[in-house]
């Protein structure tokens, strides 16, 4: 959910920053399919059916939407800087497989948030005992009383960077038309220019 709406989030400095999201109409991403049966399937478990299947097979499921959206990535692999929202992705993903399909969740950070340690429900993000590879874990916390109070992880943050990057780079913002221009394969920077005015040359 909170990723949802920080993406949503980013879209909006889009039109901010000169850019248009109507240019996001002309890129043909392949397989949507597969994302949209990623998307479907963590709502489905985090938020429709929460403790009415085993939680062996939530997490399982949970596992599953991640090699989806794995495959969806993969199949759009030159959009730009969609390689950066993998990385995230597969930075979660390792975590989580990790740990028996659960992304570890430090105590602070869930205290931080006001959630639970611990539920009798199936959490996609709980503190695990003895987690392995905590650190990719979900560490990070936006406090409790705070809009969209959650936890979230390393990866989290690469996948929002990448997301900003993918969204600017497609619909053309100011910064990286400007980045673009400035370089433009075969273009010599000001500072190292070849004096053009011959008295400037000679003196």
């Amino acid at each position: 959910m909170i990723l949802g709406i920080a993406v949503a989030i980013i879209a909006l400095t889009v039109p901010l920053s000169g850019g248009s999201l109507a240019r996001l109409a002309d890129v043909r991403f392949r397989r949507v399919g597969l994302i949209a049966a990623s998307l479907a399937i963590q709502v489905l478990i985090i938020s429709v059916i929460p403790g009415r299947i085993p939680a062996w097979l939530a997490a399982a499921l949970y596992v599953v939407s991640y090699g989806l959206a794995a495959a969806f990535v993969w199949a759009n692999r030159r959009i730009p800087w969609l390689w950066l929202v993998a990385s995230g992705g597969l930075s979660n993903l390792i975590a989580i497989g990790a740990n028996g399909g659960v992304m570890p969740a430090s105590p602070g950070a869930l205290a931080a948030a006001g959630r639970p340690l611990h539920s009798a429900q199936f959490r996609n993000s709980t503190d695990v005992a003895n987690a392995h590879l905590r650190f990719l874990g979900d560490v990070f916390a936006v406090p409790s009383g705070w809009p969209l109070a959650n936890v979230f992880s390393i990866g989290d943050v690469v996948l929002m960077l990448g997301s900003a990057l993918l969204l600017h780079t497609i619909c053309q913002t100011r910064p990286t038309r400007w980045y673009t221009r400035a370089h433009r394969p075969g273009r010599i920077p000001s500072s190292t220019r070849p004096p053009t005015d011959l008295s400037t040359f000679l003196s």
